[in-house]
């Protein structure tokens, strides 16, 4: 008899019980499983990896394929809020109930006939999606890869297309030590002679070298594709294609066109599959929507929301927060798993933050508030970090956020960033709504 749970949460649990390990690298188990349940697509897939810009690049994906009228699925992980965030149909996320008889499946298929097979949290959660998206009638399935790319479990499925965005170091202890390693990982999700879209305009040799082997079709930056553009809008060129005129893409910041450019590309390459329209392009990118990617909320003081938790992501977020221009003091809501590496971090956006609200988060990953306090104190006594900002520690990113706000003038900005946990929770009872002091009735 196997287990069956009336809800989401319940079943969610039960993942989480399931295996001891978060993360245990390798496809066999999870290929085991795919193959009792039946696991296949009957429409294009493309698969996104690299170290950041792939929830975006899956964002713009989808919203050129939904203004060219067709149904795109999309598998995205983490997820902010709610775990059905995790997937899209046809442009909107899916009920928790509809998620159900697909654990139910993958669970019928791990224990079947008396030969269980153990799977972790997100191998479990990710055959049931795929699953979910597998019989959905798609016109395009668009998988964003966990971690890595040769070993993560989104890798059982052969993608059409493979897009890496960029290759930065982050999760070395899994990964590798250095953006080679890294990138060999990412390689992985290529197929022979299919394409492969290269958007790092300064790839790792492994991410060439491993094209070069399996014989893939790689499309690379500055080579096979390119962008340029002006203060009102840009353009790409591709191999026998432009765009000219192009308005600028909805998701704010400076990285946002090298992904663009990575998406145009990749529509490029499977366009005897699934053709899309010069219109939906323009449409489909102007109108892209991601929160938790450099997202400004409108009201005073000015809120910043960004799931940067790695250096090269925290770079990107520095200088967008640099262009906004002038604000009379910043305010830092910051909360990062353990792994991470802080000292980077902290120093890149250091300058630009006046008071940091540092916050516990709600997973035993997450390093402490009272701990990223120390190590912005260890900063300053380096000289590294001016001398002259404030630090308080919160229980959770609510309570940061609260205390930032009572402490902001209209004129201020408040910016959150580190873990999808730290932007999630104050995310949890929808978009936050400013009003400075002044200007409450």
């Amino acid at each position: 008899m196997h287990t069956i749970f009336p809800t989401l949460d319940a079943w969610l649990a039960y993942c989480e019980r399931l295996h001891p390990q978060n993360i245990a690298l390798g496809l066999d188990r999870v290929r085991e499983v795919a193959q009792r349940m039946g696991l296949q697509f009957d429409c294009p897939v493309i698969t996104v990896a690299g170290t950041n810009g792939k929830g975006s690049t899956c964002a713009m994906l989808e919203a050129v394929a939904l203004q060219s009228g067709f149904r795109p699925g999309v598998y995205t992980s983490p997820h902010l809020v709610h775990f059905e965030e995790r997937c899209r149909v046809g442009g909107e996320i899916v009920k928790a109930e509809e998620l159900i008889p697909h654990f139910e499946a993958v669970e019928q298929a791990r224990v079947k006939d008396g030969k269980e097979v153990a799977l972790t949290y997100f191998e479990f959660t990710t055959l049931a999606i795929l699953r979910l998206m597998s019989l959905s009638r798609l016109d395009v399935a668009i998988l964003e890869v966990g971690l890595g790319g040769r070993l993560d479990a989104t890798n059982i499925i052969d993608a059409d297309c493979a897009i890496i965005t960029s290759i930065d170091l982050d999760h070395m202890e899994l990964l590798g030590p250095d953006r080679e390693s890294i990138g060999r990982e990412k390689a992985g999700i290529m197929r022979a002679g299919r394409p492969v879209i290269v958007s790092d305009p300064v790839p790792p040799q492994s991410v060439i070298d491993h094209a070069a082997e399996i014989g893939a079709d790689l499309w690379r930056f500055g080579k096979d594709f390119n962008y340029d553009g002006d203060k009102q809008q840009w353009g790409w060129a591709g191999r026998g294609r432009r765009y000219a005129g192009l308005a600028y893409p909805a998701l704010r910041g400076a990285n946002q066109l090298m992904n663009a450019s990575g998406v145009l590309a990749a529509y490029e390459a499977i366009r005897g599959k699934l053709p899309v329209t010069a219109q939906a392009v323009r449409t489909g990118l102007s109108m892209v929507e991601l929160p938790g990617r450099f997202q400004i909320v409108p009201g005073q003081p000015t809120l910043v929301l960004d799931v940067a938790h790695n250096p090269h992501s925290v770079a990107a977020l520095t200088a967008n927060l640099d262009a906004m221009g002038y604000f009379p003091t910043t305010h830092a809501v910051f909360g990062a798993m353990a792994d991470k590496d802080w000292e980077p971090m902290l120093t890149k956006v250091g300058p630009l933050v006046d008071r940091w609200y540092f916050t516990d988060l709600p997973t035993p990953r997450a390093d402490s508030a009272e701990n990223l306090k120390a190590k912005l104190q260890q900063l300053q006594a380096q000289g590294v970090i001016r001398k002259d900002v404030s630090m308080q520690t919160f229980a959770n990113p609510q309570q940061a956020l609260d205390a930032a706000v009572a402490a902001t003038e209209a004129a201020d900005r408040i910016v959150v960033f580190g873990s999808f946990f730290t932007v999630g929770g104050v995310l949890q009872n929808g978009t936050p709504r400013l009003n400075a002091k002044h200007l409450a009735h």
